[in-house]
C-alpha cells in the first residue's frame, strides 16, 4: 500500500470523524458508496477528482482544499481556502472537469499541474 494513499485515506477518515459522520452517513451525504469510502480510508484506493468533488461539501471543506490535500493542486501561498468554482483564476472548465473525472488520478494530477503551470506562466509573462 502506498504511503501517499494511506496518508490521504487517514486524512479523509479524520475529516469524517471531525464532522461527526459515520462512513454510511458520509456515503449518503456525498453519493459515494460506503465500500469505496472504506477502501479510500484504508489507502486501497485513491479517489478521482469526481469523487473528491462529491466528498468536499459532505465533509464541510472547499473543493480546492480537498484537491490540494490530494495533491491535485499546489498549495496557494495566500493561505485562502476558496472554492474552485468561486475563484476565476483557479476555476476548472466544466468540460475539462468531466473529461478528467474519467481518467486515472495520476493523469488528473499531471493535467492539473500542466494547466496550473500554464496559467502561472501566462499570468507572469507580462
Amino acid at each position: 500500500m502506498s504511503t501517499a494513499k494511506s496518508n490521504f485515506g487517514d486524512t479523509i477518515r479524520q475529516r469524517r470523524l471531525m464532522s461527526g459522520l459515520t462512513t454510511r452517513q458520509l456515503s449518503i451525504k456525498s453519493g459515494v458508496s460506503s465500500s469505496h469510502l472504506h477502501r479510500v480510508e484504508r489507502g486501497e484506493r485513491f479517489p478521482s477528482a469526481g469523487i473528491l468533488r462529491k466528498l468536499a461539501p459532505a465533509l464541510g471543506i472547499s473543493e480546492s482544499e480537498l484537491f490540494t490535500m490530494a495533491g491535485f493542486l499546489s498549495p496557494q501561498p495566500s493561505g485562502g481556502s476558496e472554492d474552485l468554482a468561486a475563484v476565476p483564476s483557479r476555476r476548472l472548465d466544466p468540460y475539462v472537469a468531466s473529461v478528467l473525472s474519467q481518467e486515472s488520478p495520476e493523469i488528473q494530477r499531471t493535467v492539473l499541474t500542466i494547466i496550473s503551470t500554464l496559467k502561472f506562466l501566462a499570468k507572469n509573462i507580462d
